[in-house]
């Protein structure tokens, strides 16, 4: 384990006792047996750590929601979308919980853009997952639709997380699902209608830099030890500059790094820039 991964597992078992507000950062660096100065090579400053935790927590999980939903046929996929969700949750359950309780801590633009970034992800995950599974039956309603379903996934984890419920992940997927069904096909007057479409034209054309690109890969490589990952990394980095490998190659290569630690965004990313499906 990095000292970076260090600091960010013992940080999160104090703030899931304290809070943000109350850890300070001479705390974390007692609890984790380093000086402040090994903090600060780390992490610039508290909050810094904080978006740090949120960027992992959140690039994980839309990564492996967004794997889900473009695995899964039409028949299972809102169960899949579901499971996955609440699996991450459950494996997740002291930051999840953390993340809801404080929620109005630092309320600078950045936490905020980094907040409604992802948020704009899981709409976008949503958005092809009702598509996929209802198709044109629910153009009137989609909209709608997503801001529901994220309702109903707040509010069971919020039920579920603050009342210390063990909970069946598969039971919580059915429910969902059933529920979810009910609404795609019941809903008649929806409140978010195709006035609000502008919100989610950001996401349908969202076009990721070659250059930004690049720059994402090359602070992973720095991270990396030789290793397969590193190499199907650099194969990718090649094709951007000079594509000459098929899409079956790509996704295979883009495959060996998926479940790296630290390849899990930048396996996201390249997967959108390519568009693989």
């Amino acid at each position: 384990m990095s000292k970076k991964q260090l600091i960010m597992k013992k940080a999160l078992e104090l703030f899931a006792k304290q809070g943000f507000e109350a850890t300070s950062v001479q705390q974390i660096t007692d609890y984790c047996g380093i000086s402040k100065g090994a903090f600060y090579l780390s992490f610039k400053s508290k909050d810094e750590l904080i978006h740090g935790l949120i960027d992992h927590f959140m690039q994980q999980l839309t990564v492996d929601v967004d794997y889900t939903v473009r695995h899964s046929n039409s028949n299972d996929i809102l169960y899949y979308f579901f499971h996955t969700t609440f699996q991450a949750f459950l494996k997740h359950a002291n930051f999840v919980k953390l993340l809801m309780k404080e929620q109005t801590y630092s309320l600078n633009d950045e936490l905020l853009t980094k907040m409604h970034y992802y948020d704009q992800k899981t709409d976008e995950t949503i958005l092809s997952m009702i598509v996929k599974a209802y198709g044109e039956k629910i153009n009137n309603i989609k909209y709608d639709l997503i801001f529901t379903i994220k309702g109903l996934i707040n509010g069971y984890a919020g039920f579920i997380l603050f009342n210390k419920i063990e909970f069946n992940v598969d039971l919580v997927a059915r429910s969902l699902v059933e529920k979810t069904n009910l609404l795609a096909k019941n809903i008649t007057t929806p409140f978010i209608t195709k006035d609000y479409i502008h919100m989610f034209h950001k996401l349908e054309k969202e076009e990721i830099s070659k250059g930004d690109l690049l720059i994402q890969i090359a602070a992973v490589l720095e991270e990396l030890e030789d290793s397969i990952e590193k190499e199907s990394l650099l194969l990718l980095k090649e094709q951007i500059t000079n594509l000459t490998y098929n899409a079956a190659i790509i996704k295979g290569l883009i495959e060996n790094i998926r479940k790296h630690p630290q390849c899990v965004w930048i396996s996201y990313t390249l997967m959108k820039y390519f568009y693989i499906q």
